[in-house]
């Protein structure tokens, strides 16, 4: 029974929520790519685009709690809906930004209709996973950030290129109509495809519902029972819910530093690299190859996110899967700092993508060994905010600011940001082997299945 209703129920939800959140990437790190034009066009430097990436995560802060709190209140079906036609709206609006100021404001509505979009999927995955198969589903799921880079670098590249000048819109303006409306689409597709939960799903038997709603109900009452955090304000004044804020936010350092700066970084090597030795035409398609290039490391990510779910899952062991794979990650971060040549360059990002991104399925399993009902959907909101906030506003205000000071006055500007990105998440990696959630061994116990 089990293997089969959560066989079921992953291929049910879990590659349409993949789509959703490839979307929700799309219109994150779109901007990577947009920038090799836009900053120009715009006259706005490094520090300015740092600044915009980071204001993100103001709007983002303030109202992921409050979102994830109503995605438990109206359903996932409707809140869901909700946010992507908001942030799709915005995305798209991304077309008529004309300075610094302008993307500054477009960067706070943009994270403002976002928020809670990631944490609604994290709970939404706890109304319909068993424990002990959450970290592989996380794991799937979460590859879809990757895919994001896969298909958004090369994409973005090809689109602005491709169709600068049409309709006198210039080629990264088409980025944001190209990724913008798919996502209002698809937001309207949430109302009729999603379940809120188990005991509404009429594409399960009688026999399947009943099994699936007790086995979820019944783990959530051993958590309020062991652990007696289901209300919100006892969520919010868990003090491992502080805890895991700080490790997520190490995490996300190095986590924006990939996703906001791979195609800069790659091509400022490229162009020390070849630039002496190509032609006009060559030049003007640097670009396109950044695009595809920069897809690489995202590719490396969706191999290790797969695997390192597994292994999770697989022994049980996912803090010691979590503090490996986050070594991984400093690893990459420092060799991508001092890498002299592309290849170098681009496999040290890989192994820094396949390190850090790992990370993400075990670490999210954590807030559910202790927390349970509203204090889940405000404890989990509350450490993505709290996450994202450090490694999305301070960490790429940092990376911006340090690459415009450091520019013209050593060889690698960007170097060090990477370095700050990896001793940020040293620091995690010691919270995590400090501070125990006292897990339920039912929660540990290896998947053979």
């Amino acid at each position: 029974m089990e293997d089969r209703v959560v066989s079921k129920v992953m291929w049910r939800l879990v590659p349409f929520m993949m789509v959703l959140y490839i979307f929700n990437y799309l219109d994150r790190i779109n901007i990577s790519v947009a920038k090799l034009r836009m900053n120009p066009d715009l006259g706005m430097s490094e520090d300015g685009y740092g600044t915009g990436t980071a204001l993100f995560f103001i709007g983002y802060f303030f109202l992921e709690v409050p979102s994830n709190i109503m995605l438990e209140r109206l359903g996932a079906r409707i809140w869901i809906t909700r946010i992507m036609v908001s942030w799709g709206l915005v995305s798209t609006a991304f077309m008529f930004v004309g300075g610094q100021t302008s993307f500054n404001v477009m960067r706070l509505l943009l994270g403002a209709a976002e928020a809670g979009f990631f944490p609604g999927m994290v709970l939404f995955l706890t109304y319909w996973i068993p424990a002990k198969q959450r970290a592989r589903a996380g794991a799937i799921f979460m590859t879809s950030i990757a895919m994001a880079g896969v298909i958004g670098q090369p994409l973005s590249s090809w689109v602005m290129e491709s169709f600068d000048g049409t309709w006198g819109l210039k080629g990264w303006q088409w980025i944001f109509v190209a990724e913008g409306i798919p996502t209002i689409l698809l937001g309207c597709s949430v109302y009729f495809l999603f379940t809120d939960k188990p005991s509404k799903a009429e594409w399960l038997s009688a026999e399947e519902r009943d099994w699936l709603t007790k086995k979820i109900d019944d783990e959530q009452s051993v958590t309020r029972t062991g652990h007696g955090h289901h209300s919100f304000f006892a969520g919010m004044s868990n003090p491992h819910v502080w805890a895991l804020s700080a490790v997520y936010m190490s995490l996300m350092f190095g986590f924006y530093g990939i996703n906001y700066w791979t195609p800069t970084i790659i091509k400022e090597t490229y162009m020390r690299e070849y630039a002496s030795g190509l032609d006009a035409a060559a030049l003007k398609a640097v670009n396109v190859h950044v695009g595809f290039m920069s897809a690489i490391p995202f590719i490396a990510a969706i191999v290790g996110m797969v695997i390192i779910g597994f292994v999770a899952d697989r022994t049980g062991k996912r803090r010691n899967v979590l503090v490996c794979s986050a070594i991984t990650g400093v690893v990459g971060l420092v060799a991508a700092a001092y890498t002299q040549t592309t290849v170098t360059t681009i496999a040290a990002l890989s192994l820094a993508a396949v390190g850090i991104f790992g990370c993400l399925s075990p670490f999210w399993t954590l807030p559910s060994e202790f927390l349970t009902g509203t204090a889940a959907a405000a404890g989990i909101a509350f450490i993505n905010s709290w996450g994202n906030l450090g490694g999305g506003f301070i960490g790429n205000k940092t990376m911006g600011w340090l690459k415009d000071f450091y520019t013209g006055k050593v060889e690698r500007p960007y170097m060090y940001g990477l370095l700050i990105d990896a001793a940020v998440l040293v620091a995690g990696i010691a919270v995590v082997l400090l501070v125990r959630t006292k897990p339920r061994k039912t929660d540990l116990e290896p998947t053979h299945a």
